[in-house]
């Protein structure tokens, strides 16, 4: 079991949650689903009805007082001009729906999509380009129109308090508190349902702090810049639990990817927008890891017989070796690896540690380690040893990308700070793996990385540090 003191108390606090994992909310808090609603359904009638006059137009010129006919038509062309505004972010929060500029762009660039289609699908979209003018005008109108209005009248019911208004909850610094409320109640959206210190952000109490904004439901959270220092990895929890965060700030120094500039009673503010299903992306992530890895399982079975047969015939001992490691949210678990060392490693490196090859002493390197046995050093230069670990990637203990789970030897010298890497589910390998492997010889080093990956988590990065894993196993780099 873990021996630090505050590694106890953390496990403690916390249920073992990977904090890109829902919690709360399924679905992107607050009221977002009645605006994209009307918004829409709005947008599509007005878009319809303007390509009804210029069909209406057209065919009067010819024969007056014809009604065209044409409707299957203007359903299609009405769907792709929706589309396109909802591509440009014209239906998200905050002012983005009131970019006249943008709207007249993304209607212009829709119109040239239809007339595009129209040259190959003629007999879905007919007679287009006559009409294109005639409608371009009418549609951007009414769509500008009609986002002034709503705007006034959501103005005036956010004045009266009647419609509009978020639950809202401010977290900061004490001297800000004061600021920050004024700040917020100037834009006359909000409905304030407490407040809180910055002591609330910490890894002892957000538990807590996350369960009372809960039951209060709120939808957004204001965070003086001060108060989150340090603490960017919670940006990812608030997103999981399905609330938007608006950081205010007062000086340029960005810190996020995917966030948006906006204005808050005067003053510049970042806000981190929920995506519509809180977590998603988090469970593809983990449906991924299990299908790829019981495909490879299955395809790699005899390779896991040929080191088996190769490690028993090179020296005494059992083929695995099962290794106390620390992971998501402290839990201790056993990790799985093929046996490269002699079966009395532990004892040795007792005696061992005067050569340890890393700065600050948490990791234990040896360049030249006398406790590897002759199939081990091959097993490690092309990272077959860890195959194993792909059972617990399984049984639900591992990811294949993510950071590396650390032995409760390193975990005990662990700094307060460090204890971030904990947060999210470890991994074969990760950014660390694929920018040295065991050339990283500084732990800071290596909690850079982490805090990147965990800061800048995608799919699409998890893809890239799994192609560069093999590029880097195949060309043996920084493995011993």
């Amino acid at each position: 079991m873990i021996n630090n003191p505050s590694m106890a108390t953390y496990q403690l606090s916390e249920s073992p949650l990977d904090l890109r994992a829902p919690v709360f909310a399924r679905l992107r808090k607050g009221s977002w689903w009645m605006r994209l609603t009307i918004l829409v359904v709005l947008d599509y009638v007005l878009l319809f009805l303007a390509w009804f006059v210029s069909e209406y137009y057209a065919s009067s010129v010819h024969l007056p007082g014809s009604i065209p006919s044409n409707f299957s038509s203007m359903f299609i062309t009405t769907a792709i001009q929706i589309g396109a505004l909802a591509l440009q972010g014209n239906y998200q929060a905050g002012n983005k729906r009131y970019d006249y500029i943008n709207i007249i762009k993304t209607l212009v660039f829709s119109q040239g999509l239809i007339i595009l289609l129209g040259f190959f699908y003629q007999q879905i979209i007919e007679e287009t380009r006559s009409k294109l003018i005639t409608s371009l005008l009418i549609s951007t109108s009414f769509i500008c129109i009609s986002r002034f209005l709503i705007n006034l009248i959501l103005e005036f019911l956010r004045d009266k308090q009647l419609l509009g208004c978020y639950p809202a909850f401010i977290i900061y610094n004490s001297e800000d508190k004061e600021k920050i409320i004024n700040f917020v109640k100037k834009e006359k959206r909000y409905i304030l349902c407490g407040d809180d210190s910055a002591k609330s952000l910490d890894r002892y109490n957000r538990q807590a702090t996350f369960e009372k904004l809960n039951q209060l439901g709120v939808t957004e959270v204001f965070i003086s810049w001060d108060a989150i220092k340090d603490r960017m990895f919670t940006c990812w929890l608030f997103q999981a639990s399905g609330i938007t965060v608006h950081l205010l700030q007062t000086e340029f120094k960005p810190i996020y990817r995917d966030v948006e500039f906006t204005n808050i009673g005067g003053i510049p503010c970042l806000s981190f927008y929920c995506p519509t299903i809180p977590g998603g992306g988090f469970w593809i992530k983990r449906c991924f890891d299990f299908c790829f890895t019981s495909l490879f399982l299955m395809l790699s079975f005899p390779i896991y017989i040929l080191i088996a047969i190769a490690i028993k015939l090179d020296s005494p001992g059992p083929v695995f070796y099962r290794q106390t490691r620390v992971g998501l949210r402290g839990e201790a678990f056993k990790v799985w690896k093929f046996r490269t060392m002699k079966t009395n490693a532990e004892q040795l490196q007792k005696e061992l540690e005067a050569l340890n090859e890393t700065k600050d002493g948490v990791l234990f390197k040896i360049k030249d380690d006398p406790r590897v046995t002759r199939v081990g050093k091959f097993l490690r230069r092309y990272s077959l040893d860890e195959l194993p670990q792909l059972f617990n990637v399984l049984y639900g203990e591992m990811s294949l990308i993510g950071p590396r789970p650390l032995p409760t030897r390193d975990i005990d010298k662990f700094a307060e700070r460090h204890f971030i890497r904990q947060e999210v589910l470890p991994g074969i390998t990760g950014l660390w793996q694929v920018s040295g492997r065991s050339d990283v010889l500084d732990f800071e080093q290596v909690i850079n990385l982490d805090m990147r990956y965990i800061e800048n988590w995608s799919l699409w990065l998890d893809l890239e540090i799994l192609f560069k894993t093999i590029m880097v196993v195949l060309k043996k780099e920084g493995a011993y």
